[in-house]
């Protein structure tokens, strides 16, 4: 008689609760990082105004920045989420080909400026003004400085702990999404900013974040957008964001209409810098094929009870051939037989019959 089968034992809905709680735990931590980015910039401001004079206080401030943050979220990730290296969690180890990376930034970063400056050039023109004196050299070394620090800064607060907190919580492809729209509120509170420069910086946010992803770090994120802001301020002295006092050496008056100049406020402003930033996210994307390879490939982590497959297989062996009488040892000559002498017949005996 067959007897019933058993019962299949019922998955315990445990693990769902327990998830939902992980990703509140997450996006809580998200929204603490996302209020000391606002706590950090106000003490860097008003740090940096109460120890250099006022030409210096934008550089300083965003070195300020960057330390409070890349401290303050180090403490945040090793105190809540117990990580051992905080600092190379938020995107900034020191890994093989990071330099590499950088350079790939600034590549794609000059490249998207110069295609945004291009058509202002074929349509209007650009009209220059150098200043080549000793002052204005090191000046332009402080502005390339100030412009490293406060991209480096975008990238630490908009992709570093506050990023992996809200991927976390929500996905990648939401938590980029997120980000990139949060940047562009915050963005949008700039004088002079408009529509068209919420967009460019929704895209750029977009663009930012899928270097990110590609890559699992902060290299090249911030190789491009240094590259981005750094070629319009410092070589074809165009304002940004509405500041056009960035390069002592080179002015450029764009003489080409509104649309393709943006006005005060620069490139950020236009209708055609969002659509090549968005244009360039499949080049990045290709570019970015071997990284992504590299840097997301999944790790594979033993698991279970160690297996001796050797004695298994032996073990399976034995029990398929069923047991057998053990050999009888063979004997071993270790010294030769000694053979027996031939008989000695002396000449006194006769012979015999």
């Amino acid at each position: 008689m067959q007897q019933p089968a058993a019962a299949l034992p019922i998955p315990n809905p445990s693990p769902r609760p327990a998830s939902s709680l992980n990703g509140l735990r997450s996006f809580l931590r998200f929204v603490l990082a996302a209020l000391y980015f606002l706590l950090a910039r106000v003490f860097a401001h008003h740090g940096a105004i109460g120890l250099v004079t006022e030409e210096w206080v934008p550089l300083v401030e965003q070195a300020m920045l960057v330390f409070l943050l890349l401290l303050g979220y180090a403490g945040m990730a090793f105190v809540l989420d117990r990580q051992l290296q905080p600092v190379s969690r938020q995107g900034l180890s020191l890994r093989p080909g990071w330099l590499g990376e950088i350079g790939l930034g600034l590549a794609f970063g000059w490249g998207i400026a110069v295609v945004c400056v291009l058509p202002m050039v074929l349509l209007g023109g650009i009209a220059m003004h150098l200043s080549l004196s000793g002052p204005a050299f090191g000046w332009l070394l402080a502005d390339a400085a100030y412009f490293a620090l406060a991209t480096l800064a975008v990238q630490v607060a908009f992709r570093g702990y506050p990023f992996e907190k809200a991927i976390a919580a929500i996905g990648e492809i939401p938590a980029a999404l997120m980000l990139s729209v949060l940047y562009g509120i915050f963005r949008a509170w700039l004088p002079g900013a408009s529509r068209a420069s919420m967009g460019v910086s929704i895209a750029l946010g977009l663009l930012l974040s899928m270097a990110y992803l590609r890559t699992r770090a902060l290299w090249l994120p911030w190789g491009l957008h240094f590259g981005w802001v750094a070629t319009r301020a410092l070589f074809f002295g165009l304002p940004v964001s509405g500041v056009s006092s960035h390069s002592p050496m080179v002015q450029g008056d764009p003489m080409a209409r509104l649309g393709l100049t943006g006005g005060v406020f620069g490139l950020d402003g236009t209708w055609l810098a969002f659509w090549i930033l968005l244009i360039a996210m499949p080049f990045l994307y290709r570019a970015t094929r071997d990284l992504s390879y590299y840097h997301n490939a999944p790790i594979l982590e033993p698991g279970g009870i160690p297996v001796d497959l050797d004695a298994a297989q032996r073990q399976q062996h034995e029990a398929a051939m069923g047991e057998q009488a053990p050999a009888a040892p063979a004997l071993v000559q270790i010294l030769p037989v000694a053979s027996a002498p031939p008989p000695v017949i002396s000449e006194l005996d006769g012979p015999r019959d």
